[in-house]
């Protein structure tokens, strides 16, 4: 795993992303969505690389869903690096605003994570993979510490042909009742298109929520 600090400023909010690669493409654009949606720039912004993706941010191994990988169990081994290599160092006072976020497996990643450990004070699930086996019922049974979460979803992701990921939308539903019965902050939100439509924006979205986001669109 990398870690790469792409915006840093000593702030008191510190906004940590688990990427793909790929994603450092669009890092830029996000942290300039982030700047325009949120109240304040007092921001720092981590970008955490996985080396394997199915592995590193699966909580328990599960079958192939696309193509011939499964998921593995690294998860934990990925909390782990974060907590002692991005959280404990910049956090020695304990005041700062941490939150972690992600996209797809890495916004289950994100949900998981803050069932697991209380150093997290929100997390941005955005078209999370909540139809990953065994999860809402996991999800139902564990106590949430963090103060706040973001869910979102696009509208079209449920249509899918694929038996097991056609369950996000009822499994999103389901997360955001159990919050609501947990009583934490909440909010889910529906967005145009698919899997695949504006991630980075919608990822900006999820962030500027959880630190506070001006009036508007």
């Amino acid at each position: 795993m990398k870690t790469h600090y792409l915006r840093k400023r000593n702030s008191i909010n510190v906004l940590i992303q688990i990427i793909d690669p790929h994603e450092l493409e669009t890092m830029e654009d996000e942290i300039c969505e982030i700047e325009r949606r949120a109240e304040t720039d007092d921001f720092d912004f981590i970008a955490v690389e996985t080396d394997s993706w199915n592995t590193d941010l699966s909580p328990w191994e599960a079958p192939a869903v696309l193509g011939s990988e499964g998921f593995g169990a690294g998860a934990r081994k990925t909390l782990e690096y974060i907590r002692e290599n991005v959280v404990l160092p910049i956090n020695t006072g304990g005041n700062k605003n941490i939150i972690v976020g992600g996209y797809s497996l890495a916004g289950l990643f994100a949900l998981w994570a803050v069932c697991e450990t209380d150093c997290f004070r929100g997390a941005a699930a955005v078209s999370p993979s909540v139809w990953f086996p065994g999860f809402t019922d996991y999800f139902r049974n564990k106590k949430v510490e963090t103060e706040k979460i973001y869910l979102s979803l696009g509208k079209r992701e449920e249509n899918t042909r694929n038996q097991v990921m056609a369950k996000v939308g009822s499994s999103i539903r389901e997360v955001y009742q159990a919050l609501n019965e947990k009583k934490i902050k909440s909010v889910l939100e529906w967005n145009e298109g698919n899997h695949f439509t504006e991630p980075e924006i919608r990822t900006a979205r999820g962030f500027s929520w959880l630190i506070g986001q001006k009036a508007g669109p």
